[in-house]
């Protein structure tokens, strides 16, 4: 692609290609298919809300359709996994190579750096403590917090427990992984050595510059064309290191700078992107989705303001709780604030927004949609609460 100057219309050509989109979902999904996504998207982002399906397994079926979970969870966690977490542009679910890049991360979370301020301790004065517990985990084999702790903390991350924040820096320091998850989503932790690979252990530690480089380079992959603060934000990168990558990265022609025209800021054009003629097909997008999940971003490319309201008090929102953007044929046309009731196995759409010039089947095929998660999710029927002003012809579109 020797063009170095795009319209907004071919920059989100672009960007949706780059994540997947725009191409015919399978008709039965494979491992093989859910592998080849991650390794495109390079990360899948964890978040505790489950009001409608926890946000790992989302991207993937708003690219690739109904799939069976199980899948995933095997990749993840099964006796022979593929992926591994670790925080990446929050915590994710990541293939296996990317853990060499991502030691950078780990060497200075030994270091006390970069973690929050309630596990630095462990890095210095308390260290002992955590290597006690190392110890722990190496004799008596996988352990979770709830085996440990000898009281529960109040809730959320400032109640944890004083094991649960030693556990949580020996993860951050990679002393520790998850290996399975139970219960109620809680992790057991093992050794990595009993948890990665021995093809991924034996990987030289890339230096710091390299790691940079990899973890940008991955980035503008999946991004397919973003400016410097997309490409940094994707897994999380500190600023300089990240600046100092993108210009390594352009001078060998990995990335190409470019200019999007009524964009601010300068843009970069992976050497692997692809500019397709249209993109076709809909999808529902978590608030989680790395298509989305820059706002900045998504209102650059989009239009659309998108914000998550979870944290914003129920009187003051917008748009609802749990709120996704309906992708359809390349156009971030409506969002639906989405429950599963699975006590009464229903799908609520709490509340339907269109947006200004939303073509007139956008109803019929957000209806299509909210049928295929319903089956997907195991629920029976779909309810639609008159709130927004795509409700009623939602409602009707799915009587029809």
């Amino acid at each position: 692609m020797l063009k170095d100057s795009f319209s907004n219309d071919e920059a989100r050509r672009i960007a949706l290609a780059a994540q997947g989109f725009g191409k015919a979902r399978p008709a039965a999904v494979t491992t093989r298919h859910l592998l080849r996504l991650l390794e495109r998207l390079a990360l899948h982002q964890i978040d505790s809300v489950n009001v409608l399906a926890r946000a790992h397994y989302l991207p993937a079926f708003s690219r690739l359709g109904g799939y069976d979970r199980a899948l995933l969870d095997a990749a993840a966690w099964g006796r022979r996994p593929r992926l591994f977490e670790y925080w990446a542009h929050e915590a994710s679910l990541l293939p296996f190579d990317l853990q060499p890049l991502l030691r950078w991360r780990m060497a200075r979370a030994d270091r006390g750096e970069g973690v929050w301020g309630g596990l630095k301790p462990f890095a210095g004065e308390r260290r002992s403590e955590a290597e006690a517990l190392l110890t722990r985990i190496r004799d008596e084999g996988p352990l979770a917090a709830s085996d440990l702790a000898e009281e529960k903390g109040a809730g959320g991350w400032w109640g944890w427990s004083e094991t649960k924040r030693v556990l949580e820096w020996l993860f951050w320091s990679g002393k520790i992984m998850t290996r399975t998850r139970r219960g109620s989503f809680e992790r057991v932790y093992d050794l990595p050595e009993r948890v990665l690979p021995a093809v991924v252990l034996t990987v030289p530690t890339p230096d710091d510059a390299e790691a940079h480089r990899g973890l940008i380079a991955r980035a503008g992959a999946a991004l397919g064309i973003a400016t410097a603060t997309d490409l940094r934000d994707y897994f999380r990168q500190p600023p300089a290191e990240a600046k100092r990558a993108i210009a390594e990265l352009v001078e060998s022609g990995a990335l190409q700078a470019v200019r999007i025209r009524g964009w601010t800021q300068p843009a970069f054009l992976h050497a692997g992107a692809t500019l397709p003629r249209r993109i076709a097909g809909q999808a529902l997008l978590a608030p989680f989705d790395p298509l989305i999940w820059e706002r900045a971003r998504t209102e650059r490319l989009f239009g659309m303001r998108y914000r998550i309201e979870i944290y914003t008090p129920a009187e003051r929102r917008t748009h609802g709780y749990y709120v996704l953007p309906f992708l359809m044929d390349g156009e971030l046309v409506a969002r639906v604030d989405l429950k599963a009731d699975r006590q009464t196995g229903r799908l609520l759409v709490q509340a339907a927004h269109g947006t200004e010039g939303s073509p007139r089947e956008t109803a019929c095929r957000l209806g299509e949609e909210l049928g295929l998660m319903a089956r997907w999710l195991g629920l029976d029927r779909i309810e639609v609460v008159e709130r927004g002003d795509l409700a009623r012809s939602l409602r009707d579109s799915l009587a029809g």
